[in-house]
This record gives structure tokens, C-alpha cells and sequence, in this order.
């Protein structure tokens, strides 16, 4: 495994750790739910890590598979050539990208296994449409000639990370949360009324994580 091309998925990994949802229903979590804490955001974030890995295990197998079967028809070059000019599209579109107010799911007023789940799936249809660090991602490993175990061992790690800020977050409150659930909650409301600058730069960076990466396959 070329140890470039799995420090550079990383770094898209820790990129995609920024999400202002995941992190804000963790906060708001966090400072309003007593009871169940523990319990309740695990089964949001695993919902979260679980959907993100079979997104990203449908699109790798169907990636593989349309190389074998293209495989006189589409070569890498040609595909490299692709993910150059979609990185030069993104980090040409991030300039000009509007300011939003960060989009944060209704937490439900009734907590529990169910509603965490249907939380952890709506976080999941908000994101995953624009998850730009995740399909680089999983463009740098479909051209790496990576076997099925190591593709699949990155993208278990990959959203491991992409959720450990907020299992950070929950180790640290339910250790220290006396002193801890003010500022939590000062950043929760901050979070809430922020505007989404984020979608930008990452779009910013991930183009020219995609254009450096194709470089030499050009």
C-alpha cells in the first residue's frame, strides 16, 4: 500500500471530522440530555459511522467492478485525467461559494434507541450529499489498485475518525462535565447561529488534494 496515498485519505478522514452537525446534535446532546447519555449518542454516531461505510463500500465495489469490466476501455490515465479536472471544478467553485446557516437537525423532544437512529440517518441524508473529503477519498483508493481487505480496513478506520471528535467530546463531559456544561453549551448555541463557512474551504482543499494526487498519473 503506497503510505502517501493512506496519509493523504487520513488527512481527508481528520478533514471530515469538521462537520458543524454531527458535532452540534453532539453538543446539544451533551448539555440537554441527562439521562441515557452514553447510550443515546453512541447509537447516533455508530448509526452515522455504519450508513457512512456502506455508502462508501457501495461505491468502492461498484467502482471495482466497472474496472473490470471497462478495463480495456477506461484506463487510469483517463480517470486521473477526470479526477484532475474535478478537483480544478471545486477549488475554483469553493471561491464563490455563498454563506449559509449551518444546518443542524431537529434533536427530538422524545429520546431513545429509534429516534437516535432516525437522527443519526437524517445527520447522515444532510451530509452525505456533500461529504467532498469522503468521495476523494474513495477516488485516491479506487486508482491505488488497493485488495478488498485494505480498501475496506481504511474505510473502517476513515469513519472511525470521521466521528471521534465527538466521542472525544463525550468522554470528556461525562468525566468532567461539572465544569465542562457551560462552556459546552455557550458553544452549542454559538454553533447554532453560526454561518457554514466550512462547505468552502473544504471544497477549497479537497480540489487541490485531487489535483496533486493525479498529477503524476497524468
Amino acid at each position: 500500500m503506497n503510505m502517501e496515498i493512506l496519509l493523504t485519505i487520513m488527512g481527508l478522514a481528520v478533514l471530515d471530522t469538521l462537520s458543524p452537525t454531527i458535532i452540534g446534535v453532539t453538543l446539544y446532546l451533551l448539555v440537554m440530555e441527562k439521562k441515557r447519555l452514553i447510550r443515546l449518542l453512541s447509537v447516533y454516531l455508530i448509526t452515522i459511522a455504519i450508513l457512512y461505510f456502506f455508502l462508501g463500500f457501495s461505491l468502492m465495489f461498484g467502482i471495482t467492478l466497472s474496472f473490470d469490466f471497462y478495463k480495456e476501455l477506461f484506463k487510469h490515465q483517463i480517470l486521473s485525467w477526470a479526477i484532475f479536472l474535478i478537483g480544478m471544478i471545486m477549488f475554483i467553485v469553493s471561491f464563490y461559494m455563498p454563506k449559509k446557516k449551518a444546518t443542524i437537525p431537529s434533536v427530538p423532544s422524545k429520546k431513545n434507541t429509534f429516534t437516535m437512529f432516525l437522527l443519526g440517518f437524517t445527520t447522515f441524508l444532510i451530509e452525505g450529499g456533500t461529504a467532498f473529503p469522503y468521495f476523494a477519498a474513495i477516488g485516491l483508493m479506487s486508482t491505488s489498485n488497493l485488495t478488498l481487505l485494505e480498501w475496506t480496513s481504511i474505510l473502517g478506520i476513515y469513519n472511525i475518525i470521521m466521528v471521534l471528535p465527538s466521542i472525544i467530546l463525550m468522554v470528556m463531559y461525562t468525566l468532567f462535565g461539572r465544569w465542562l456544561h457551560q462552556p459546552f453549551r455557550k458553544l452549542n448555541d454559538r454553533l447554532s447561529k453560526s454561518k457554514d463557512s466550512a462547505l468552502s474551504w473544504v471544497m477549497c482543499i479537497v480540489g487541490i488534494v485531487l489535483i496533486f494526487a493525479s498529477l503524476d498519473y497524468l
